[in-house]
C-alpha cells in the first residue's frame, strides 16, 4: 500500500472515531437534557396541584 492509501486509510479510521465519540456525547447530553425536563415538570405539576388544591 502507498503512502496516499495509507493516509486516507488512516484518515478514515479518525473520522470513524470522531463520529462514534460525537455520537456518545449526544446521548449524554440528550440523557442530561431529559432528566432535567422530567425534574421540571415534576416541580411544575407539584405546584399546580398545590395550587388547585389550596
Amino acid at each position: 500500500m502507498s503512502a496516499p492509501d495509507q493516509d486516507k486509510q488512516r484518515n478514515r479510521e479518525i473520522a470513524a472515531n470522531e463520529a462514534e465519540r460525537e455520537a456518545v456525547s449526544a446521548v449524554r447530553v440528550s440523557s442530561w437534557a431529559i432528566g432535567i425536563a422530567a425534574i421540571l415538570g415534576v416541580i411544575a405539576v407539584a405546584i399546580v396541584w398545590a395550587w388547585m388544591s389550596r
